[in-house]
């Protein structure tokens, strides 16, 4: 199984040390613009591997995608992070042609791979990501839905007062601060809803703290996070890899699915080895339905500022 991850910044680097550590990919190839950049930290992943006890082995090339070929997976996180103030959207006027470019070298050289796309404006760029490589709908996937479900789970714990592995729960909708859409009524603690433990309004509160998640983030670093998204798409990966037949919310071409067409956004699928297997479609409460339909007209408004 080989993997490939464009950008060796944060993210992508907190992706490649995820999925070696796991130990199901035998190589992860690192590819970055900036010179010896990749290199760079696959050396110093690489001298990790006695410490933390893998044997992934972990290349960097500095974009040669020749070096990519025969990738099983390809996980894009390239492009410029937010910066604090910065909404998601605003990095699409740059980051567009760098998806663009990076996701038609990558299918030139790995015609039959699954493409994991993380750079921002994520939905936009899974949507521009279709439009340019002409891989089937199943194998492009978007990832920000399961970062979003684990900052809710997060948040839900929190105001629980609970271990996280007692909680579940999952984010829909656009990969935006106000696109996002909680299911707070599939919540669960141990498989009784959370409403049974906390108040609507201190529910409410978990919602909006969890849909500025990465902005708050933003706000304290200074830059886009990179632990939780790294391994978020490790978590991806890990799925297609291992055709674990995992369900996650995942940015996904829709055809009629949840009443939505043309656009890419957050909804449940499970993912295995040929890429996302099957869309799920869940009951939603009438304040669900009306935001993913809210939030699916933002991602449409920002899929015209692209030149296709």
């Amino acid at each position: 199984m080989k993997i490939t991850v464009v950008g060796a910044g944060a993210v992508g680097a907190s992706c490649a040390e995820y999925i070696a550590i796991k130990n199901f990919a035998a190589e992860v190839v690192l590819l970055d613009i900036k010179e010896g950049y990749a290199e760079g930290k696959a050396m110093d992943l690489m001298q990790c591997a006695s410490l933390n006890g893998f044997d992934t082995k972990i290349t960097g090339s500095t974009n040669d995608y020749t070096k990519t070929a025969g990738s099983h997976i390809c996980v894009i996180t390239s492009g410029i992070p937010r910066k604090p103030g910065m909404t998601r959207e605003e990095l699409i006027g740059i980051n567009a042609g760098i998806v663009k470019t990076v996701s038609e070298n990558l299918v030139k050289h790995s015609p039959d791979t699954v493409l994991i796309v993380v750079s921002n404006p994520m939905d936009t760029m899974t949507y521009l990501a279709h439009k340019v490589t002409g891989l089937p709908k199943h194998k492009i996937i978007g990832m920000g839905g399961a970062l979003d479900s684990a900052r809710f789970k997060y948040r839900l714990a929190e105001a629980l007062e609970a271990p996280i592995s007692d909680v579940d729960g999952m984010v829909i909708g656009g990969h935006s601060d106000v696109g996002m859409v909680p299911l707070i009524s599939h919540a669960t603690r141990n498989s009784i809803k959370v409403s049974e433990f906390i108040s609507q309004e201190r529910l409410e509160q978990v919602k909006e703290d969890t849909k500025v998640g990465g902005a708050t983030l933003t706000k304290l670093l200074g830059t886009s996070a990179w632990y939780a998204p790294g391994a978020a798409v490790s978590g991806l990966v890990q799925a297609i890899a291992c055709d674990q037949k995992k369900i996650f919310p995942c940015s996904t071409l829709l055809d009629g699915e949840y009443e939505l067409s043309d656009l890419c956004i957050g909804v449940p699928v499970v993912l295995g080895a040929n890429g996302i297997e099957n869309i799920v479609e869940i009951e939603l409460s009438t304040a669900e339905k009306e935001h993913l339909q809210k939030s699916a007209e933002g991602v449409k408004k920002t899929n015209g500022l692209l030149n296709l």
